[in-house]
């Protein structure tokens, strides 16, 4: 294939014909595949499958991580341990396309990879790799870390994605009518696009669009400006030129801000994170509209045929059958990697995620007494599960797991697992009974790991957060704790209320329906698997992309 002048390998569908490139620091799209770190990543997957069932004009742009995020071992007592693993994948194509851009006032050379369209079912995707010959060994260390720790490599990524992304672009001669910024992190795009625009920024505007994924202020990145300048992060425009367009007084550059201003529209990722974000981000002149698509991830994918079928044949006994076999499938691994043997008739609990602070994977366990006396009830018992990643640095989030890890060597009906990755995560949606979910609220913007429960037969129990106030009909397709007054509420005290509720919950309502109405529980599952299959289906999602964002006419 002649890459320099690349033609989408597809048909298009007339009403996706806008050019879209879609740039990302993480695509979650298949096992093999480890691009990818969490929730941005699943999305973004999902997206890419999304927009090759929909025929889209729409490329996918990412970066090639020699080590992936990180592989998830543990040490001789079990606790954790990152384990960093080159990567090779024989089945992604030598584009043949070199070039050089610059990072830290230095050229640096960049080498494209291609996904296929046909090897997973996706949009063309390339991948950008600095990890070549002639390059130095710093250079080279840019793609080796998805989210490394060390801030100047960290905008050095940012640049190969946005920048690099950009310049690819141009070196394949495609014309691209919409950038899409999924997060701010592929920001230097629009400077790239500013320069080549001779600083016209009327026109970047005009291609820009731009997802925010972060409700808080505090959480959207800020770096000092003067390093973002020395690392050639704004294709040669001066410091005085970026707090014009960002228009912050501060001295640290506030990548979303800017993001904000340089766009023509952006969107929240859910309903109530796009009247979050349009609250937060008022008090600046200057940004773009904000609006709100839902994130969703992929129907076919993700959902479990057996199951479906059953439910739509309305044969229960295959049903429970379906769902018992699913569960022993996953309680194979649990056995492998613990030596606790589950029991598929038991209701079985999971909380599986990143491991971030707000998200609270330990909040049942600050009350022991009640949290023991859950897992031990000899009338309706319960095994609980945990798995996810911390990030490798975040030693608080560590610690948390590290503590579940302990808190398990006490209980045989608790587990908790370590490579949660798309295999391992699509196996407990499948053998989970509850898809537990607290977040603080409202810091999950969206938190899509419960559609994909829910499109294998995993009921949600949430905090009223992210996207579950679209979805959830309490006690009819899920169980949500009701918002307390959480703005007059210290951090102590809304913990405090949402593991009561959330214990409440289960005592009085959960588990009473799971062990002594098996045909209220089914009912429920059955209303979930059919209330998330197309609202929260990604082609939905992608298809909203291209009429709300892509063909914005503001």
């Amino acid at each position: 294939m002649d890459f320099r002048n690349f033609k989408m390998p597809f048909g298009i569908n007339p009403k996706y014909s806008k050019k879209v490139a879609y740039f990302s620091m993480e695509f979650a799209i298949e096992q093999v595949l480890k691009i990818y770190s969490g929730g941005l990543g699943f999305l973004a997957g999902s997206h890419m499958r999304s927009a090759y069932n929909l025929k889209q004009d729409l490329v996918g742009i990412g970066i090639l991580w020699k080590f992936g995020y990180y592989d998830q071992a543990r040490n001789h007592d079990q606790t954790l341990q990152p384990v960093w693993t080159k990567k090779m994948y024989s089945f992604l194509e030598d584009t043949g396309l070199k070039f050089q851009i610059e990072i830290h006032s230095a050229p640096v050379w960049v080498k494209v990879w291609y996904l296929d369209p046909d090897i997973f079912q996706t949009a063309p995707m390339f991948f950008l790799s600095t990890d070549v010959p002639e390059n130095d060994h710093i250079s080279k260390t840019i793609c080796h870390k998805l989210y490394d720790a060390n801030e100047s490599t960290k905008l050095a990524q940012y640049i190969l994605l946005g920048k690099g992304g950009a310049k690819l672009l141009d070196e394949m001669n495609m014309e691209r009518d919409i950038y899409h910024l999924n997060e701010a992190h592929g920001l230097p795009a629009a400077f790239h696009l500013l320069k080549k625009y001779n600083g016209d920024l009327n026109r970047v505007k005009e291609k820009l669009v731009f997802t925010t994924h972060t409700p808080e202020e505090a959480g959207n990145e800020k770096h000092s400006l003067r390093l973002c300048y020395e690392m050639s992060y704004f294709s040669g425009f001066s410091m005085d030129d970026v707090k014009r367009i960002e228009g912050s007084s501060d001295d640290r550059f506030n990548h979303s801000l800017c993001a904000l201003k340089m766009a023509h529209i952006a969107n929240g990722v859910s309903q109530l994170h796009g009247d979050v974000s349009r609250t937060m981000w008022s008090k600046y002149e200057g940004i773009c509209k904000i609006t709100s698509i839902t994130n969703a991830q992929e129907f076919k994918y993700w959902s479990d045929k057996p199951l479906y079928n059953a439910k739509d044949e309305n044969d229960e006994t295959v049903f429970d059958y379906r769902k018992k076999h699913l569960k022993k499938r996953l309680f194979k691994v649990v056995a492998d990697q613990t030596g606790d043997l589950f029991n598929p008739n038991i209701f079985t609990i999971v909380w599986a995620r990143r491991f971030a602070g707000y998200k609270r994977a330990d909040l049942l366990l600050q009350d022991k007494e009640r949290f023991y006396k859950l897992l031990n009830n000899p009338k309706h018992p319960v095994q609980i599960i945990f798995a996810g990643k911390p990030y490798p640095m975040d030693y608080s989030a560590i610690s948390i797991f590290n503590l579940l890890v302990e808190e398990s060597k006490n209980n045989k009906n608790m587990a908790v697992l370590t490579g949660y990755e798309l295999a391992l995560s699509k196996l407990l949606k499948q053998g989970s009974d509850l898809w537990l979910n607290n977040p603080r609220v409202p810091r999950e913007a969206s938190g899509t790991s419960g559609m994909t429960a829910a499109m294998n037969g995993s009921v949600n129990l949430s905090t009223d957060d992210g996207w579950i106030p679209e979805f959830a009909k309490h006690g009819e397709n899920s169980f949500v704790v009701p918002k307390g007054d959480y703005d007059n509420m210290s951090v102590y005290e809304q913990d405090n209320y949402d593991m009561n509720k959330l214990y409440e919950l289960l005592e009085n309502e959960i588990l009473p329906a799971y062990y002594n109405n098996p045909n209220k529980w089914r009912k429920i599952q059955y209303n979930s698997m059919e209330d998330v299959k197309d609202q929260f289906n990604s082609d939905r999602m992608a298809d909203e992309y291209y009429q709300i964002l892509y063909n914005y006419k503001g």
